[in-house]
């Protein structure tokens, strides 16, 4: 082989060398992980006799068992029920003040731009556990601040940590904690938007108000379709706020969240078998709602283009 054709190897194979890195600690790190996992879901523990002494307890292939017993599960259930709840609450609010903010940042008439900015993000910065137990405080009535202004002034003290409220109370973590970095995703792409579009519907009159609605929010559906595919995966995996809310709280089990079941039954109860089968169950569920949704946005978004 001539110096010059292995050169050329050579230089053909260079980015796959540069991969090498990145897919063995994809494989180590990602894959075989979530491999073992699914191979523990098809598995169990078979107990002989009283269940003592060696050989007692041997590891023997389950099939679907796990995953029948996992779907049929009613505290696997109700907390996919509760999820959804809490969904319904923090998805269309986050987002609805993402857009907001993202569009009041965008406007000429604003000031302090930069510093606005960055306080409305800031509250992404600040670590989960720490962002609930900031608030699981400020929720105790014991040692809240605003239970004692209430109480100053007279007014119905309504505990957040029981019952309804609940559901608002960790929503609201939800919304503190990530409006922020979906205002930055949106206003990043109303940043992107040509000023021409915007100087010639002046020129034809629009108001700030009809630029926003006919021109800057269809502009910018495709930041806004990415921003709710990732609120779904978020709220799909909620786990920190009512981990870390429920020492404040009897009203928050610990299955209070199909990860939270999933984490119980694993290092709870040591049932690691039936809590890689929920985990795969809700990664499926979750890789699924992903899907569909954004086919659906892209059938929609080759719909309008069609028009």
């Amino acid at each position: 082989m001539t110096s010059a054709r292995r050169k050329s190897y050579g230089v053909k194979g260079a980015p796959y060398a540069f991969l090498i890195p990145a897919t063995v600690l994809f494989a180590l790190f990602f894959a075989l992980p979530i491999g073992y996992a699914v191979w523990l879901s098809f598995r169990k523990v078979h107990v002989s006799g009283l269940g003592l002494g060696k050989g007692a307890r041997t590891e023997v292939w389950a099939g679907l068992e796990n995953y029948t017993d996992a779907l049929t599960d009613s505290e696997l259930l109700n907390g996919a029920l509760r999820v959804l709840g809490y969904g319904c609450i923090v998805v269309p609010v986050m987002l609805g003040l993402a857009l907001l903010f993202a569009l009041m940042l965008d406007s000429d008439k604003v000031r302090f731009t930069p510093f606005t900015r960055l306080a409305i993000f800031l509250p992404y910065a600040i670590p989960g556990v720490v962002a609930a137990l900031l608030w699981g405080f400020l929720y105790l009535p014991d040692v809240s601040p605003f239970y004692y202004v209430l109480e100053r002034l007279g007014l119905p003290q309504p505990d957040l940590l029981d019952g309804g409220p609940l559901y608002l109370a960790l929503s609201n973590i939800a919304v503190w904690g990530g409006t922020g970095f979906n205002m930055i995703v949106i206003y990043t792409s109303l940043q992107s938007i040509p000023a021409e579009v915007y100087e010639a519907a002046k020129l034809d009159g629009a108001t700030p108000t009809q630029i926003a609605l006919r021109i800057k929010i269809p502009m910018v559906a495709p930041s806004l379709v990415l921003t709710f595919f990732f609120s779904i995966i978020a709220t799909l995996q909620v786990f920190n706020e009512p981990t870390t809310l429920k020492p404040l709280t009897n009203s928050v089990s610990t299955t209070w969240s199909p990860l939270m079941k999933v984490y119980r039954d694993a290092f709870g109860t040591g049932d690691i078998y039936a809590a890689a089968a929920q985990a795969v169950i809700i990664a499926l569920a979750t890789l699924l709602l992903s899907f569909g949704f954004l086919r659906a946005a892209n059938r929609r978004q080759k719909q309008e283009a069609a028009r």
